[in-house]
């Protein structure tokens, strides 16, 4: 018999006699066991406690409230064949592009993949090179280049999102090498060491069914012909594909693309809001006992997401926080000051970092052109590097920053962003509604997690680019204004991380072949 055990407490203590404290509960003899899920309950510092659900399979009765008899809810994937007389062409292999061509493949698509950047060997060099020498690729760097921007982050799986398909895509980047933890924790995460090879082993499976790729490949033209299109794109060669296919899993800093395809094919596009802030780093061991008290010592890592509402109607919230991590520079133009955050899989660097920001409204940069706020965002990002006329990021200390000083020198904590970085006003490079946001929020967060207002916390700026300011309109079928685009993922303004692009790619290219297939089968 199987069972499904929900709320099995255990101290953070004990969590290594997992299978002892089992048997001891329910007075078992002979039984195997499966971790469904896992999460931190630390609303006690005094009594933190791990919480599991669990599958239990035994021969044995088992009775209690919290156990119920196990169903298996997870999708069946159906993968129709492809019947079009052209193969789909993918533009971009971040997430969304990733696992829409990963669909395509196993549906004997021979799908064509389009890649600005270089295949991660190549990429994680130039990235390299950027963060030891200043040498900026403006193809393949942080924000471009296999796996897409998020192989340079934390690998944070968690989103918002209840959907089926979750569970396959976290089985996927498993098989493919991540841990297998991410299967279970309520907070899953895979880390750049390890995304560095996962997403290695999607790109083998896709050439294994008869993907191709053109890595360092840019698109930069599309041309209509009959009942199909024509591709356009340049790399060491110039390379043509007709398709009445072209996934757009283009990612948000793919600017160039944004402005062509609104200004030279048309597309239909809409502003939207998006977020402008600093990166915040503390010590890591200040952040976990913040977090778990004296539990910390027996837990991993502490992360924390924060948000708060001003009486002038923006939020400001944490995002992208990343534990025991590092601030990396993630710009991808020259001259531009752009920042972001990282970590490995152990997690244990010295700092923790996480994002401070603040929405921005269309009301705050609408000029009358759909793509203001690409402007607005660049803007800033000029501004930011003027500071110092070099790669150094603009940065300030808490307690300076709060009482609109500038720190003259680090205190406590040492920055890990590559570069270094420079005392200054924020307003100088950030819009002063953002500026004073910041400062609200960091007063209230520290209401939440006592010691985010730490004096000596550094603020590394700017950081514009965690979402796009524009999306790109689809119908229901998942087309835009013109019938043989479908833009998908962050750069289409449809998803906000890395699993929540992977689902939208893999859900476009399900509905191409729901609309080609002879076999209905259902999206959910």
């Amino acid at each position: 018999m199987k069972y499904q055990v929900s709320n099995f407490k255990v101290s953070p203590k004990d969590y290594k006699n997992l299978k002892s404290l089992i048997q001891n509960k329910f007075h078992l003899h002979e039984f195997s066991y499966k971790i469904l899920q896992k999460s931190i309950d630390a609303r006690k510092k005094e009594k933190v406690v791990l919480l599991y659900k669990l599958l239990i399979e035994t021969n044995e009765k088992i009775t209690s409230p919290d156990v119920t008899i196990y169903k298996d809810n997870n999708i069946q994937m159906e993968y129709p064949i492809w019947k079009y007389k052209d193969r789909p062409v993918i533009i971009g292999f971040g997430p969304s592009g990733m696992f829409a061509s990963l669909y395509l493949a196993r549906c004997k698509a021979n799908p064509i993949i389009i890649e600005r950047g270089s295949k991660i060997e190549d990429r994680k060099k130039r990235v390299e090179d950027f963060l030891k020498n200043k040498v900026l690729s403006n193809n393949s760097n942080v924000q471009f280049g296999e796996g897409g921007a998020g192989t340079f982050s934390d690998g944070k799986l968690t989103t918002n999102l209840k959907d089926p398909y979750i569970n396959f895509i976290l089985n996927e980047f498993y098989i493919h090498g991540a841990k297998e933890d991410i299967l279970y924790d309520a907070k899953p995460h895979i880390g750049t060491d390890y995304l560095e090879q996962i997403v290695k082993n999607i790109r083998l499976e896709i050439e294994s069914l008869g993907g191709e790729f053109y890595f360092d490949t840019t698109f930069y033209k599309l041309e209509e012909e009959n009942d199909s299109v024509i591709v356009y794109a340049k790399g060491e060669k110039e390379f043509q594909f007709k398709t009445s296919h072209v996934l757009l899993g283009i990612g948000h800093s793919a600017k160039d693309t944004i402005r062509y395809l609104y200004n030279e094919i048309g597309l239909n596009m809409e502003q939207k809001q998006f977020s402008m802030g600093v990166r915040i780093e503390h010590k890591r061991e200040k952040i976990d006992y913040a977090q778990y008290g004296e539990f910390s010592k027996y837990l991993p890592s502490a992360y924390y997401k924060l948000a708060a509402h001003n009486s002038d109607g923006r939020g400001v919230y944490t995002f992208c926080m990343c534990p025991g991590g590092y601030v990396l520079a993630s710009q991808s133009d020259n001259n531009t000051i752009v920042v972001n955050g990282m970590s490995n899989n152990d997690r244990l660097g010295e700092n923790s970092n996480s994002a401070i920001l603040v929405d921005v409204k269309p009301s705050d940069y609408d000029k009358g052109n759909v793509l203001d706020g690409i402007d607005y965002q660049e803007k800033y990002e000029k501004l930011a590097y003027e500071i110092s006329k070099d790669y150094k990021a603009p940065a300030n200390l808490v307690s300076e920053f709060l009482a609109g000083k500038v720190a003259n020198s680090l205190r406590s904590i040492n920055t890990t962003y590559p570069h270094g970085i420079i005392f200054t006003d924020f307003n100088k490079c950030l819009p002063d509604f953002v500026v004073s946001n910041i400062k609200f929020g960091i007063k209230e967060f520290d209401k939440k997690l006592h010691g985010f207002n730490d004096p000596d916390a550094i603020l590394i700026g700017i950081e514009s680019r965690s979402s796009s300011p524009v999306r790109i309109i689809r119908d229901l079928n998942r087309k835009s204004s013109n019938p043989y685009i479908y833009p998908m993922g962050e750069g289409a303004g449809y998803a906000g991380g890395i699993t929540s692009a992977a689902l939208d790619g893999l859900k476009t290219a399900m509905e191409i072949l729901r609309e080609n297939s002879h076999e209905w089968f259902r999206i959910i």
